[in-house]
């Protein structure tokens, strides 16, 4: 008999549907959040079980069922856990533990995707092609490598497995797998994922207007309060507000944090450990401590969301060498304009003595420093007439 305990999302129900297609009838699986995995290792090792073979995927249990687990390892006990994230590298110390964050071509790896090498070592799994396409859509949608291939297959999966419950998830794609030589989605689950891209959209764009930019420790966070399409919202935000090192996303109905970064010099599995969480290093999590509370909840609520920068502009555009006009809460202007090789700044038609190398990095301090937001043409152009005027004093 097989137990498998896995985390509750996409690549970790993936590991329960590669366990029922390898073990059929004769494993148990349950999918449990983060912080519910303890209790259920708790359970099963209270059970002195040592004919069932314990697999435990995509999470890693607390110090004390770390010890517990490899004393009933030690005493005869069947047991894997398998992960891909950083912080769980040091299960790698035990002969039960297998953690490996990269794969040989140096592509990022899936928990789904261990598990599938694993079962298929050890002849438990017959290797087919649309299993190896269910895996890889996995892979690539929870490593986030299916933005850079534009593989929009792998996030449609992701938002299938949200729309439905996890039961009838697995039975479609079990069936799915065991019948079909190609992974694909039906007629009917096309037009259901058009209209769920289209609430995406929807609801991110109202999420747009209620980032609050907060700086915590040595990070400008910002920070939004959702209960839905973490992911996604996480993404976009960071793709728009750039100049912030990681979006924070609260869902208070659930008392956790979601940290998604798209920098690669910012480490979010860092962030998280701070509060109890990990994860990996662009995209982590953790539970509402009293710590994260106070500084993503108490210390925000009270201050006002970032102003999108305009859109539609024609002659108010960033780079633009001839200057590129924001504006403040306080209603200062900063107009950022490039001189030979830099990029200078001024202040309501007074120049700062400041320069950058970039016009980039004239932005990241501005809207860091500021909380300004690229305004209107009109705007710009009242502005450029202003200064002109001003000029002729």
């Amino acid at each position: 008999m097989y137990k498998l305990l896995s985390h509750n999302d996409l690549d970790g129900v993936g590991c329960g549907i590669l366990a029922k297609l390898a073990f059929g009838k004769e494993v148990n699986i349950r999918y449990n959040s983060v912080g519910g995995l303890d209790k259920e290792v708790s359970w099963f090792l209270n059970q002195k079980d040592m004919d069932t073979f314990l697999f435990i995927t995509d999470l890693s249990v607390n110090e004390e069922n770390e010890k517990r687990l490899a004393e009933y390892f030690r005493s005869g006990g069947n047991l894997q856990l398998i992960d891909h994230h950083k912080t769980a590298l040091h299960f790698n110390e035990y002969e039960w533990g297998h953690v490996v964050v990269e794969n040989g071509e140096g592509k990022l790896n899936s928990a789904t995707s261990l598990l599938y090498e694993y079962l298929v070592k050890h002849n438990l799994l017959t290797p087919k092609p649309v299993i190896e396409e269910f895996v890889e859509l996995i892979r690539q949608y929870d490593t986030w490598e299916w933005e850079e291939n534009d593989n929009y297959e792998a996030h449609r999966l992701n938002s299938l497995f949200y729309l439905i419950s996890i039961d009838e998830f697995v039975e479609i794609m079990l069936e799915r797998l065991q019948d079909n030589e190609h992974f694909q989605f039906s007629d009917f689950e096309k037009k259901i994922l058009e209209l769920e891209d289209n609430k995406i959209e929807r609801y991110i764009r109202r999420k747009r207007r209620e980032l609050i930019q907060h700086k915590i420790d040595s990070y400008y966070a910002g920070v939004v309060f959702a209960e839905m399409y973490h992911s996604e919202l996480g993404n976009e935000l960071g793709k728009d507000y750039p100049h912030l090192d990681y979006i924070a996303i609260i869902n208070m109905g659930g008392r956790r944090i979601g940290f998604r970064t798209i920098h690669d010099d910012v480490d979010v599995s860092v962030v998280a450990q701070k509060y109890g969480g990990g994860g990996h290093s662009k995209a982590s999590g953790c539970t509402m401590s009293s710590e994260a509370f106070k500084q993503f909840v108490e210390e925000t609520f009270h201050l006002d969301p970032l102003r999108e920068d305009a859109r539609r502009n024609k002659f108010n555009l960033k780079g633009n060498p001839l200057g590129s006009l924001y504006r403040s809460n306080e209603g200062k202007n900063y107009l950022l304009f490039r001189k030979d090789e830099y990029w200078l700044l001024e202040e309501n038609h007074k120049e700062l003595t400041l320069s950058f190398p970039s016009f980039d990095d004239g932005e990241k301090f501005i809207k860091r420093n500021y909380q300004t937001w690229l305004i209107r043409d009109e705007e710009f152009v009242e502005y450029l007439m202003e200064g002109y005027k001003l000029s002729k004093k």
